[in-house]
């Protein structure tokens, strides 16, 4: 009994230290501390931090300069396979045993913590490096306002204006709670412009925004950001969601003047009892998948954000069934052009929804704008293209949870 807790207290003591020692360095600096703690806490051989680019198809290795290594492709590597599965994997040769642990806070997949110790551990040290591979998801969310490092990593090549300005406009690429995960990809990703995604989450809400912005280039992401940033202002001011499409309208239509537009999809969930409001101010479309059956779902379309002064918007409401996926897409999925001069319409949509059935809410976007570049004419863009998907779990019960209540078209 007394080796256990003892065993127990020395594994305390050094996760304390290596968890102190991240807290205190400079940001930029994170991948030395780990080197540093889990070399002496661990006698760990190597450490590495490997992070997701932006097309989410490789993994780049941290480093004092950027573009200095060569990234790790996804597929088909041993630490892309820790990055898909979200579990820890393992190689071992006559160097020691390395762990490919996810590097992931809250659903967001950012990388992979690979270590490499001399010989294979008990199972509980692999939880403990687990654990750390977690807290520096969290420490690499805060290094991000204070370095670049960590941004220029993710990039193995560079990024034109517009697509700078549209990751830096995002909320996340992922987020999973009890009631809902969601996951969202934009393409191509190192020369995206107009489309873009917004969502957050409070104790009651779940407010998700799809955006396809008029127009090319840094213009198309000046629009975007002008219409993200006055829907957030009006979410943040606690009004109702056609209020908030009334607003950002107002806001688009001041500075434009009808010259340029943002179609717009908004949607609030009630987490308590799945209710759904929606205003729906352009082209952004949405398809469930409920069943085992992929569907469109239509909604009464308004004018797109700025076209004239002083539009009013209406809300409708649908309701959630736990165990929906919802996809969104913007225009450059549906209207992409095949080989054969045909639009990757309504039915190659549902195809593709269903056959992604098993996968969860993060991977979608992705394999679902893979499918999108096979069926593509030469397998080029001709426009930036948006998915988004969410799985709705459904209410988490708690003591003194409101009734449901019954959505209805709002006059």
């Amino acid at each position: 009994m007394r080796t256990v807790l003892g065993e127990q207290e020395a594994a305390l003591d050094r996760s304390l230290a290596v968890e102190r020692l991240l807290r205190d360095v400079p940001p930029h600096d994170l991948p030395a501390a780990l080197r540093s703690g889990l070399g002496e806490h661990f006698g760990a051989l190597t450490v590495e931090l490997l992070v997701a680019d932006y097309a989410l198809t490789e993994l780049c290795r941290v480093g004092r300069e950027p573009y200095t290594t060569e990234p790790i492709p996804v597929d088909g590597t041993t630490p892309g396979a820790a990055f898909v599965a979200q579990a820890a994997t393992f190689d071992s040769d006559s160097g020691g045993v390395t762990g490919y642990l996810p590097v992931s806070v809250r659903g967001d997949r950012l990388g992979v913590l690979a270590v490499t110790l001399p010989t294979e551990p008990e199972p509980p040290v692999w939880a403990e490096l687990e654990r750390f591979a977690e807290a520096v998801a969290h420490e690499l969310f805060v290094a991000d306002r204070d370095t670049d490092l960590y941004i220029q990593a993710r990039r193995s090549s560079r990024l034109t204006l517009a697509a700078e300005m549209q990751w830096q406009l995002l909320p996340g690429r992922a987020c999973t709670r009890a009631e809902f995960a969601l996951g969202g990809q934009l393409e191509p990703a190192y020369a995206i412009y107009g489309d873009c995604f917004d969502w957050s989450a409070s104790a009651r809400k779940l407010a998700v925004t799809l955006i396809n912005g008029m127009g090319e280039g840094s213009e198309a992401a000046l629009l975007t950001n002008l219409a993200i940033n006055a829907l957030r202002n009006a979410r943040r001011a606690g009004i109702p969601l056609d209020a908030q499409a009334e607003l950002a309208d107002q806001a688009v239509y001041a500075h434009y003047r009808g010259a340029e537009h943002v179609a717009a999809l908004l949607l609030e969930f009630d987490l308590a009892t799945g209710a759904v409001s929606v205003v729906d101010a352009g082209s952004p479309r949405l398809w469930r998948l409920r069943d085992g059956k992929a569907e469109r779902v239509f909604f009464d379309e308004q004018l797109p954000l700025g076209t004239f002064d002083g539009t009013i918007y209406e809300s409708e409401g649908f309701q959630a069934t736990e165990g929906d996926r919802y996809v969104f897409v913007s225009d450059g999925v549906y209207n992409a052009i095949g080989p054969h001069g045909e639009h990757y319409g309504d039915r190659e949509l549902a195809e593709a929804v269903t056959a992604t059935a098993d996968l969860p809410a993060a991977h979608v976007p992705g394999a679902v704008l893979r499918e999108l570049t096979r069926r593509r004419r030469g397998g080029q863009a001709e426009d930036d293209a948006m998915v988004v998907c969410l799985d709705w779990f459904g209410p988490v019960p708690s003591l003194g949870s409101a009734p449901a209540v019954t959505v209805r078209r709002a006059d």
